[in-house]
């Protein structure tokens, strides 16, 4: 498993509240649409990153990470294992503090480039899954907020 227990509560701690959610649109019926409530409720402020460009959750949505014109934390990657490695190449560049590659996202290349470029990463893993089990402290300023 690519991203060990204490990485895991690192990022969902201690990386930052912005989260670009990489594959997020308007659709309801994606992983990613009910992932994002998730985040939002623990206090994250989750942003779309979408060929479309919608607004999802209240948040406004950019076609690529760089379209963002501001510092993001964590990109959680929503995207098929073979578009991933140059999502992960694309956070690196913007500046991000970490990249999670959501369950059954898989590129081990790209997780030993991203690890060697300083940020931390897990692969396989989905937040929604793993925030809950933090308890107290893994919301905005340490509150809970579910």
């Amino acid at each position: 498993m690519y991203g060990d227990s204490a990485t895991v509560r690192k990022i969902l701690t201690e990386s930052g509240d912005t989260w670009a959610v990489v594959g997020l649109s308007s659709n309801r019926s994606r992983a990613a649409y009910g992932v994002a409530e998730v985040l939002q409720r623990f206090g994250k402020r989750v942003v779309p990153v979408h060929p479309k460009a919608e607004t999802v959750h209240g948040e406004q949505g950019y076609a690529s990470l760089a379209d963002i014109p501001f510092e993001v934390d964590v990109v959680d990657v929503f995207v098929n294992s073979d578009l991933a490695g140059a999502v992960a190449d694309e956070a690196v560049a913007k500046g991000a503090k970490a990249v999670w590659f959501q369950l059954g996202v898989i590129d081990e290349t790209a997780y030993e480039r991203t690890r060697a470029a300083g940020l931390e990463m897990v692969m396989d893993r989905c937040p929604a899954i793993e925030i809950p089990r933090l308890g107290r402290g893994a919301g905005r300023h340490g509150e809970q907020t579910l």
